[in-house]
């Protein structure tokens, strides 16, 4: 039988044993992270009905989804999390208690050109709260929190979550007489860190016909920069010349203040008008977090409020705010600039190495330790004791339980520190305890070093 070359495509990615136990830890960071401001875990399916997922329709989105036919149904992979989640509460309306909140760590699947950093399938993870006809602006401030507290837990350090408002935006494009064209000037403006001013300016001249006057108004405006105190009192500057610039600015102002209370470091979070996020449907205020030491990486947690997202399956005014880590592209980054902790991760906390024929001890010491709440495997097959201690050195478990005849004799096992290569015998009924106790006093290994 001719063989087939084991090979997986482009653009997903598979990781070794390691490796995947450290992604494991990283999305439990942030489950752990979520569940504490009391948001509640969510699925939804991979595959939807196609005039569901694109019922926005057209552009970039409909380009990139997969989309096929089973029978007379024409369906398609999730694209993206937040609109099966618009789908999820309208459908569920009657049912959900608002504001709802909700996280999801899932696959989507996007059919673009794959290269370096850029995935075809990839995980999300997202939070996002969503009102019953209204959504206060505290939700605003708490999100760029969540994302705070997620990213010291996980061990990053050296980050910024860069904070604007849309309406600040439309307010001053409106003040130029350029509301027609908001859209269109914003998504341009978005593109200021990736290709430059002077091609920024190009593209707000020849592509949109803008003044160059008016141009170059655009870029000194959103250039104004300084410390959150020093901007927001520039924007002042602004002010009761457009209700729409007046009512962002408050929005920004009320956002910036909270989060100070939150607990975020002056450091941590900036006033940066150049953001705007591509999408249409951020009404408020947008976010977007990159790491400083690696610039080049861009944002690695985005999103933003919300106003009609599930307007496309429902009459109802459901208001939102959220946010989404690219958790895939986020770990390839921190793995390709070696900020992945060196630690060792495990499997399991204990190997149990029987060293006698019969295993019924080992196989009731395996069972004690697990009741104790200990990650405990029993190596069972008959090797000699030197391949058995090379399978532990391998899978960097940190205690092996060694059993041969004289600790049953005595009531006994020998546990091994694998790190020090202390022994100590302890009595088989006070192990899994001893274990536990121990694993207690070793400190919680953050899975970034940064």
């Amino acid at each position: 039988m001719e063989k087939v070359r084991p090979h997986t495509l482009s653009g997903f990615m598979e990781l070794l044993p390691e490796e995947q136990a450290r992604f494991d830890q990283i999305a439990a960071t942030l489950r752990r992270v979520y569940s504490l401001y009391g948001f509640t875990a969510l699925d939804t399916p991979l595959i939807e009905a196609s005039e569901v997922l694109l019922a926005k329709g057209g552009g970039e989105t409909e380009k990139q989804i997969y989309r096929f036919t089973k029978g007379d149904s024409d369906l398609s992979l999730r694209f993206d999390l937040t609109v099966p989640l618009a789908k999820y509460v309208a459908m569920n309306y009657s049912k959900l208690t608002f504001p709802f909140r909700r996280f999801q760590i899932g696959k989507v699947y996007r059919g673009e050109r794959a290269q370096r950093g850029r995935f075809r399938e990839f995980y999300q993870a997202d939070i996002d709260v969503i009102g019953d006809g209204s959504l206060s602006i505290i939700n605003e401030a708490e999100i760029p929190s969540i994302i705070y507290r997620a990213f010291t837990e996980l061990g990053l350090r050296n980050f910024v979550i860069r904070v604007n408002n849309r309406k600040v935006l439309t307010g001053f494009y409106e003040m130029l007489e350029l509301q027609d064209r908001s859209g269109d000037i914003m998504r341009t403006v978005d593109k200021l860190e990736k290709i430059g001013p002077e091609k920024v300016e190009a593209l707000l001249v020849d592509d949109l016909g803008i003044d160059k006057a008016k141009a170059r108004e655009i870029l000194d405006f959103t250039s104004i920069s300084g410390s959150t105190y020093q901007v927001l009192a520039l924007l002042e500057e602004f002010s009761g010349r457009n209700g729409t610039f007046d009512a962002g600015l408050s929005e920004l102002k009320t956002v910036t203040k909270y989060l100070r209370e939150f607990g975020v470091p002056e450091e941590n979070f900036t006033v940066d008008l150049t953001i705007a996020r591509g999408l249409d449907y951020y009404t408020g205020t947008v976010y977007e977090t990159v790491m400083l030491s690696h610039p080049e990486v861009g944002s690695i947690c985005s999103g933003g409020r919300y106003d009609d997202l599930a307007g496309y399956y429902t009459d109802k005014k459901l208001p939102g705010v959220g946010i989404s880590i690219g958790l895939t592209r986020l770990f390839f980054v921190l793995s390709d600039c070696d900020m992945l902790s060196k630690e060792a991760v495990s499997p399991a906390d204990v190997l149990v190495i029987p060293m006698t024929g019969d295993l019924s001890h080992a196989v009731a010491l395996s069972t004690a330790i697990r009741g104790a709440g200990v990650r405990a495997q029993l190596y069972g097959e008959d090797k000699k004791f030197k391949a058995k201690m090379t399978y532990a050195d391998r899978l960097r478990v940190p205690y092996v339980a060694l059993l041969g005849e004289d600790e049953i004799a005595d009531g006994q096992v020998s546990i091994k520190d694998m790190a020090t290569g202390a022994q100590a015998r302890v009595g088989i009924l006070e192990a899994p305890g001893y274990l536990a106790g121990e694993l207690a006093k070793r400190p919680a290994v953050q899975p970034i070093d940064e």
